[in-house]
């Protein structure tokens, strides 16, 4: 009975030498663990900087972009607005021409020596030279 009591006896010591070893195991692969989570985050916070500069860059483009597009669109509507005036002028200018015309007209029919009254109607020496 004494062997059996230090079976026993040696195979509770050897299961606790295995449970103190399989815990020592676990302390060192949890310790192994932190010490490379850590790593991971110092090289996180390393990167958050240039991240964050990316970030800040794309934000920048992005209003330079905004900003160009609205300026587009107000120098379209500027051209839009000159191309409306300039129709405007052209009618003017058109209408001013026609005044100017009837009071050439005008003079050379007036005009006793005008030779615009010797011209035939339909050829292209009705229109009276101008001398301004």
């Amino acid at each position: 009975m004494s062997t059996t009591i230090v079976i026993i006896v040696a195979a509770v010591m050897v299961i606790l030498l295995v449970a103190a070893l399989v815990w020592v195991l676990i302390r060192k692969r949890r310790e192994h663990r932190r010490v490379e989570a850590e790593g991971i985050r110092e090289r996180a916070a390393e990167q958050e900087f240039e991240v964050g500069q990316r970030e800040a860059q794309a934000d920048e483009t992005a209003a330079r972009g905004r900003a160009a597009k609205a300026e587009g669109e107000a120098k379209a509507a500027q051209a839009e607005r000159l191309g409306q005036q300039a129709h405007v002028h052209r009618s003017e200018a058109a209408d001013s021409r026609t005044e100017l015309d009837k009071e050439w007209e005008r003079a050379d029919k007036v005009d006793p020596d005008s030779k615009s009254r010797e011209t035939q109607p339909g050829t292209d020496s009705e229109q009276p030279s101008r001398n301004p």
